[in-house]
């Protein structure tokens, strides 16, 4: 329940899978240096830039907002309902978000990593690591 899962429609697994993952906040005790403490997950979400991107949200249990302050994005993730939302990433980086809906007890620990990269290395992280998505 304390996680995000991913799931990149467009692509499919060797398996002919959907390719999907977790991702999990990194705890406390495993940072690696300059890594940001609550923020940090196992697993970034790899989105590329200049490009319209249509992103679905839905939870399986409770309430969750998907919410990145540096994009002006906060969608609801509802149980039983998709909500869509679209956006245009100019700038490659690294952007830090949170769930901001008091979904429960662990409500904090659900932080979402975006890395925004050009399309190429977008093509390129796709092509080369469509197997660790689904590890």
């Amino acid at each position: 329940q304390w996680y995000w899962s991913y799931e990149y429609w467009d692509y499919t697994h060797a398996n002919g899978g959907t390719v999907t993952f977790d991702s999990y906040m990194v705890h406390e005790d495993d940072l690696d240096f300059g890594q940001l403490r609550l923020l940090e997950v196992d697993r970034r979400v790899v989105l590329p830039a200049g490009v319209c991107i249509r992103l679905l949200t839905t939870s399986t249990d409770v309430l969750h907002s998907w919410a990145v302050p540096a994009f002006g994005v906060k969608i609801d993730s509802i149980p039983g309902r998709l909500n869509q939302f679209w956006l245009v990433l100019n700038k490659p980086g690294v952007y830090y978000g949170q769930c901001s809906e008091l979904c429960g007890v662990n409500h904090g620990f659900m932080p979402i990593a975006v890395e925004v990269v050009f399309l190429d290395q977008y093509l390129d992280f796709i092509n080369l690591n469509c197997d660790w998505f689904n590890n």
